[in-house]
C-alpha cells in the first residue's frame, strides 16, 4: 500500500534549537582576510550587529569525527565580527547536511526592492530614521533614497524587478523614461541578467526621447553612436524574444529527452538488442552507451 504524504517520514535540514557554542569549537571553511575585514559588506554587518545585534544564527553541521567541533557552514563574516566585538560564543542553527554548497545554493539574499520594503516596514513599526541608518552602515540621505526606491517607478517594471540585485543608481536611470519604457528596459535586463549601471546607462542612452521624461536627455557614450546603440538594443530584443521562445518548449523538450534516454537505457540493456546491433549498425551502438550515460538536468 502506498504511504501517503501525511505519513511519509521527511528530514528535516536543520536542528529544531539553538545551540550556544564557543568559537573555539568553530571551524571555518576559509580564513577571513585583512582585505574582506575592509570592505563595505563587512562595515555593515559589524554597524548591524551593533545597532540591534546578531539577526541572523551563524549557520554550523557537527563534525562526524569529534562530538565537540562543528563546520561553519555559513556566517563567516559574522562569526568575525563577533569576534572583534570581543565575543567568544554566539547561537548557533545546527544543519544536518554538512556541505556548505548544499547550503549556500538554497539561500536568496536581499534584493534592492525587498531591503526598500524592509525600511519601509521598520519606519512604520517606529524605527528611527537614524537607528535604522545605523543598522544599515548608510548615512540617512541614502537611506531616504532607498526608501523613496520606487517613487517613478511602473508597478510592472518593478514586478520584474522585484527579486534582483540592481544597484540605486540603476533605479535612478530606469525613473528617467516613461512606464512602457522602464517595462522594456526591465524585461531586457532579466532576459541579459544583466543589472549593471554601466547596461542601465547603455538602455538609457538608446532610449529616444519620446520615450523620456522631460529633461532626462542622456548623456552621449564615447565610441558608440545612437544607430549602434539602436542596433544592439534590436538585437537584445531579438534575444529576449528568443529566449522566451526557448522557455516556452524547454519543459516538454526536457520531458521528451528524458523519456527518450529512457527509452535508449531500455534498448541497451536488452542482450539481444544490443547483439544485433553490434553485427549490423556497429557505428550506433556506443553513441547510444554515451545517451544513457548522461544526465537529463532539470531546470
Amino acid at each position: 500500500m502506498t504511504q501517503s504524504v501525511s505519513e511519509q517520514t521527511i528530514a528535516a535540514a536543520f536542528e529544531r534549537e539553538l545551540i550556544h557554542i564557543s568559537f573555539e569549537n568553530i571551524a571555518p571553511l576559509y580564513l577571513v582576510t585583512p582585505q574582506t575585514n575592509a570592505t563595505v559588506k563587512f562595515s555593515q554587518i559589524v554597524a548591524s550587529i551593533r545597532e540591534i545585534g546578531l539577526v541572523e544564527p551563524i549557520v554550523v553541521a557537527r563534525d562526524r569525527h569529534d562530538p565537540k567541533m562543528y563546520t561553519l557552514l555559513d556566517g563567516h563574516l559574522r562569526l568575525e565580527a563577533l569576534k572583534d566585538r570581543g565575543e567568544t560564543s554566539t547561537s548557533c542553527i545546527v544543519s544536518t547536511d554538512d556541505e556548505a554548497f548544499t547550503y549556500n545554493k538554497r539561500i536568496s539574499r536581499l534584493a534592492t526592492i525587498q531591503e526598500h520594503k524592509m525600511i519601509l516596514r521598520a519606519l512604520t513599526l517606529g524605527v528611527p530614521e537614524e537607528r535604522l541608518a545605523n543598522a544599515l552602515n548608510v548615512n540617512i540621505k541614502t537611506l531616504q533614497e532607498k526608501r523613496r526606491l520606487l517613487d517613478g517607478i511602473c508597478s510592472e517594471a518593478a514586478e520584474l524587478l522585484k527579486d534582483k540585485q540592481v544597484a540605486l543608481t540603476g533605479f535612478r536611470i530606469l525613473k528617467k523614461m516613461k512606464p512602457l519604457r522602464q517595462i522594456e528596459a526591465a524585461r531586457l535586463m532579466v532576459a541579459m541578467n544583466k543589472y549593471t549601471i554601466n547596461y542601465a546607462r547603455s538602455l538609457l542612452a538608446a532610449t529616444p526621447e519620446s520615450q523620456l521624461i522631460t529633461g532626462a536627455t542622456p548623456k552621449e557614450i564615447k565610441g558608440i553612436s545612437r544607430e549602434q546603440l539602436e542596433l544592439m538594443e534590436n538585437e537584445s530584443a531579438n534575444l529576449e524574444r528568443e529566449v522566451r521562445l526557448v522557455e516556452d518548449s524547454y519543459g516538454i523538450d526536457h520531458l521528451d529527452l528524458v523519456l527518450a534516454r529512457g527509452y535508449v537505457a531500455r534498448l541497451v540493456s536488452n542482450e539481444r538488442i544490443t547483439k544485433y546491433l553490434a553485427l549490423h549498425h556497429e557505428e550506433f551502438l556506443p553513441e547510444f552507451k554515451k545517451i544513457t550515460e548522461r544526465e537529463v538536468f532539470a531546470p
